[in-house]
């Protein structure tokens, strides 16, 4: 008896997410180990923690496939991109990484939607608020690198943001957390 419950066209979609998760963890470790390299050590844990969160989230596509009943399908993944050049170019990456991933659940979700597949449609919202809560800490990163001064950055503007980095929470708080009372 074939227990599979995902079409074959989503059941490919979801591996290759899986897939980019893995990748995307790379990435934030490639990135956190040129910030480390670079004395930056406040960034460097930042970054490994998101890596340890992508993989999180890699996991949860494997999960979410086996229990479905597909076959999981592992791949290579990519090597990371060149190393940042600077904090400015690091958390610009990581921004445009963070788009390329939402970009790729947005068309899983429609795809599961056009699909009528109402459990991976489900399974999917979390993804979508989770990437809403990545491109905001990727933007604000960028901003405090901006407010410190961009490429022209002090040190002492760099080691406070560094320093900042290290105790600053993985989660930005999403709009639709907030209310009059809680803003």
């Amino acid at each position: 008896m074939d227990t599979n419950r995902l079409s074959k066209t989503l059941a490919a979609g979801l591996n290759t997410q899986m897939t980019k998760e893995a990748a995307a963890a790379q990435i934030y470790l490639s990135y956190a180990s040129w910030a480390s390299s670079a004395g930056y050590d406040g960034i460097s844990n930042f970054l490994f923690r998101h890596a340890n969160e992508e993989r999180s989230h890699m996991m949860k596509f494997l999960e979410y496939i086996l229990q479905r009943g597909a076959k999981v399908k592992i791949e290579a993944i990519p090597a990371p991109p060149e190393d940042p050049t600077s904090v400015q170019d690091c958390f610009s990456k990581v921004f445009e990484s963070e788009i390329d991933n939402t970009k790729a659940i947005y068309k899983l979700v429609k795809m599961s939607l056009e699909e009528e597949d109402w459990a991976t449609w489900n399974f999917m919202q979390w993804f979508v608020k989770e990437q809403t809560e990545e491109e905001t800490m990727a933007m604000n990163l960028l901003d405090k690198i901006k407010v410190a001064g961009g490429l022209k950055a002090s040190g002492d503007a760099l080691y406070e943001l560094n320093r900042d980095l290290r105790g600053t929470p993985d989660d930005a708080a999403l709009a639709e957390t907030k209310t009059a009372e809680n803003p």
